[in-house]
């Protein structure tokens, strides 16, 4: 593809990348309703572990996650935060992501449908609107449960980068 495809399908992605604003702040007391409504008790663990995925919106993997919170939870072990994530997806309060193959990433899961924008170069994962065009229905005899909708590209800090060191050349 010359450079005015790769510029051309370029901008088209980026006005498609629409990051989604912050709906809500998650307390901790609206996370407890939450876990609590869900049939799950709302012990200390998950209460970190949902609020961490529900507010920073960073999609992260179990040892981000297992990172972050064990500076504020010493006692806190790997199985603990595996267990809770375990809990938050069967209750249907987290969603599991796979964007890269074997690398288990968590979202929260009662928002607005939304796709996921991963930049191939640094990694950084976006929520974006999900595309306009979806199928009207499934195959016949078919069940849809979840759509996962991935797309892979320069985020635009990324795509900034890299124009400058191809104009450089």
């Amino acid at each position: 593809m010359d450079k005015v495809g790769i510029n051309t399908n370029f901008v088209t992605i980026s006005k498609m990348l629409i990051v989604m604003e912050k709906l809500e702040t998650y307390s901790d007391l609206r996370i407890t309703e939450m876990i609590h409504e869900r049939g799950l008790r709302p012990s200390v663990q998950r209460i970190a572990v949902m609020s961490f995925v529900a507010n920073l919106r960073k999609h992260p993997t179990a040892d981000e996650i297992f990172g972050a919170l064990s500076e504020k939870f010493p006692s806190l072990s790997r199985t603990t935060i595996y267990n809770s994530l375990h809990a938050l997806v069967d209750a249907g309060l987290i969603r599991e992501l796979e964007i890269e193959s074997g690398n288990r990433r968590y979202d929260l899961a009662p928002q607005p449908p939304h796709s996921h924008f991963v930049c191939k170069e640094c990694g950084k994962i976006v929520d974006m609107k999900m595309p306009p065009q979806l199928p009207d229905s499934a195959t016949p005899g078919y069940r849809i449960d979840s759509v996962d909708v991935y797309f892979k590209g320069l985020c635009p800090e990324c795509a900034d980068k890299k124009a400058i060191i191809d104009n450089s050349k």
